[in-house]
């Protein structure tokens, strides 16, 4: 059985066109001049605010998770701040 700590290093993200040519959805802050990443706690928070994030017509969008340390390396390597985010869309942790 998984520890609360293991459950804890696991999020969910939102990736742009899976398969060969994927991405995690990305979005600008014009007011901070800042690339993030919007992250998840939970499955549930992820698909409350789903709608309310604004996508590109055209791409495809899953939910995914994956595991912290993985995404920061991404995140890093590509200049965005990974930034965790409730089921309204309000930054709850950077």
């Amino acid at each position: 059985m998984a520890t609360e700590q293991q459950v804890k290093d696991w999020v969910y993200v939102f990736v742009c066109d899976p398969g060969s040519d994927e991405s995690f959805l990305g979005l600008y802050n014009e007011g901070e001049g800042l690339n993030l990443i919007p992250t998840f706690r939970s499955k549930e928070d992820a698909n409350d605010c789903f709608l309310s994030l604004p996508r590109e017509k055209g791409k495809k969008y899953e939910l995914q998770a994956i595991h912290i340390e993985e995404l920061q390396e991404a995140a890093v390597e590509n200049d965005f701040l990974v930034t965790m985010v409730d089921s309204e869309g309000k930054i709850i942790k950077n």
